[in-house]
């Protein structure tokens, strides 16, 4: 359903450190590096059939994080939930909601973390138990 994911950041380096850590748990490797000729500078990490992208805005206006948005990454079981959650902080990302475990609903039993990276952006990690 979906070709790609792009995030804004104002800080790419910022950005480059977290995603670097937090994809890194989930196996993807160094990001392709796009500068645009104005300046625009694109991070392009690859892996398992997506692709999550993360840019400096082309209209030259601060990145701003999308007020109700969160961007979902499945991860293979709790402890690489609490792993991608545990990168996250380290590399400059921000804690937020309940920490990282199982949490049960209509939807049955879901293991999820909640982190924002630099710039703001909501970022979920989940394992469906089962």
């Amino acid at each position: 359903m979906f070709s790609h994911i792009m995030v804004g950041s104002n800080d790419i380096e910022a950005s480059k450190k977290f995603y670097d850590a937090v994809l890194g748990v989930l196996g993807a490797g160094e990001p392709a590096r796009d500068v645009k000729d104005d300046g625009t500078v694109r991070l392009l990490y690859i892996h398992g059939g997506g692709v999550f992208m993360v840019s400096t805005p082309i209209d030259g206006n601060p990145a701003t994080a999308g007020n109700g948005s969160t961007i979902g990454f499945a991860c293979n079981s709790l402890e690489q939930v609490k792993a991608f959650h545990d990168a996250g902080v380290a590399a400059g990302g921000t804690s937020i909601e309940d920490p990282p475990g199982p949490r049960t609903s209509a939807m049955g039993t879901l293991n999820l973390s909640y982190v924002r990276d630099p710039s703001g952006n909501k970022l979920c990690a989940l394992h469906r138990a089962g």
